[in-house]
C-alpha cells in the first residue's frame, strides 16, 4: 500500500473518481464532503493510531474552505503532505497554499496520473501520532461571564453624554453606537460572575434617558469536541490577528443578529465563524441566536453581499444588521 489519503471535496462525482482512481493506484482513500466531517475523520484516525499519510483538499466548500483547513491541519500536523486542488484558482490562491510547508497545488481538471505524480513529489508524513496538547476544562470559548445589552436612547439631547458614560462604565468590554431597527447602542458586558453582569444591567437601567431593550448572556456553543478544538486552534493561528487588524482599518463595520434553527446550530456557527469578514461570533438566547460583527472594509457594495451570504446558510431564519457609527477614534 502506497499510503492512506484523506480527500475533502463537496462534489460527489469528484470524490468518487478520486477514491476509485487512487485505490487502483495502490492507495487507501477515504473521502469527506465538507470540512467538519474531515475534522472528525482526522481525529478519529489519529486516535485509533491509523492516521493519514496525505491530505487532498478542495478550496471552495460550503462550510470551511480548504485554505482554512490547511492552516489548522498544518498547525496540528506540520509534516503532513497536503495537495490543494481547485477548479477556480488563481495565482494568489496558489501562492497562499504553497506558502505552507510540504504542500502542493493542482488545478482541476486533472488525470489520476497527475494526482499520483503530485503526491509522489511531496515529502512523507503522517497524522498517526498527534502532538499532545493540553486541553482546557470544558468551560467554553469564554472563561469569564459575558452578556450583550442593547440600549435605546430616549433623550436625544443627552445622547453623547450617555454614550460616554456607558463607554467608561466598569465591566463594559465594548460600547458601540449603531444604526439599527430599534437599538442605538450595543454593549458587551464582561465580569467574573453573573452578579457582576446583573450589576452592570442595574447601572445601565438606572441611567436617565436610557431604555434597556435586551440582555442576552453569551453561551457556550454546543459543538462536537473535535470541532471545538479545531476552532480554538484556528482562532489562535489566524482569527485573533485578523480581528485586531480589521478593527483598526477604515471601512464598514456592522453587528449582525441571526435567528437560527437550534437543531442546526453547529453547522451554522462554524459556517458563520469561518466567513472571512466575520470578526467574531457568539451564541445567545439558548442557541437560537448568533450575534457578531462583520467588516466590509472599503469595498463598495460588499456589505450587502456579506449579509446575503449569512441569509443563504441553511438553518438561518432571519438576519438583522446594525451598522456601527464611529463616535470615538482608537
Amino acid at each position: 500500500m502506497k499510503g492512506r489519503v484523506l480527500i475533502i471535496d463537496d462534489e460527489p462525482e469528484i470524490r468518487r473518481n478520486l477514491t476509485v482512481g487512487l485505490t487502483q493506484e495502490g492507495y487507501t482513500a477515504v473521502a469527506c464532503p465538507d470540512g467538519i466531517s474531515a475534522i472528525h475523520e482526522l481525529n478519529k484516525a489519529s486516535k485509533e493510531g491509523t492516521g493519514y499519510d496525505y491530505l487532498v483538499t478542495d478550496i471552495f466548500m460550503p462550510d470551511i474552505d480548504g485554505l482554512k483547513i490547511l492552516k489548522v491541519i498544518k498547525n496540528q500536523y506540520p509534516d503532513l503532505p497536503v495537495l490543494v486542488i481547485t477548479g477556480f484558482g488563481d495565482e494568489r490562491l496558489m501562492y497562499t497554499a504553497l506558502s505552507e510547508h510540504n504542500t502542493a497545488y493542482l488545478d482541476k481538471p486533472f488525470e489520476i496520473s497527475d494526482l499520483v505524480k503530485a503526491l509522489g513529489e511531496l515529502s512523507p508524513g503522517t497524522t498517526a501520532v498527534e502532538k499532545e496538547t493540553a486541553r482546557k476544562p470544558e468551560t467554553g470559548l469564554r472563561e469569564s461571564v459575558s452578556a450583550y445589552l442593547t440600549v435605546k436612547i430616549t433623550d436625544d439631547d443627552r445622547s453623547m453624554d450617555i454614550f460616554n458614560e456607558l463607554y467608561d462604565m466598569r465591566n463594559i468590554q465594548s460600547c458601540e453606537a449603531v444604526r439599527g431597527e430599534d437599538i442605538d447602542i450595543i454593549l458587551l458586558a464582561q465580569g467574573q460572575s453573573r452578579d457582576e453582569i446583573e450589576d452592570v444591567f442595574d447601572r445601565v437601567r438606572s441611567m436617565e434617558g436610557v431604555e434597556v431593550s435586551s440582555v442576552s448572556p453569551v453561551q457556550r456553543p454546543k459543538l462536537d469536541r473535535d470541532v471545538d478544538e479545531f476552532i480554538e486552534t484556528y482562532k489562535k493561528a489566524v482569527k485573533t490577528s485578523v480581528q485586531q487588524k480589521a478593527r483598526k482599518q477604515p471601512g464598514t463595520i456592522s453587528y449582525f443578529i441571526v435567528d437560527v434553527d437550534k437543531e442546526k446550530l453547529q453547522k451554522i456557527f462554524t459556517t458563520v465563524f469561518f466567513i472571512d469578514e466575520v470578526l467574531f461570533c457568539d451564541v445567545i438566547e439558548d442557541g437560537t441566536k448568533l450575534v457578531g460583527m462583520v467588516t466590509g472594509q472599503e469595498a463598495t457594495g460588499r456589505m450587502p453581499r456579506i449579509m446575503e451570504k449569512l441569509n443563504g446558510i441553511d438553518g438561518v431564519l432571519r438576519v438583522r444588521e446594525a451598522k456601527v457609527i464611529r463616535l470615538m477614534e482608537d
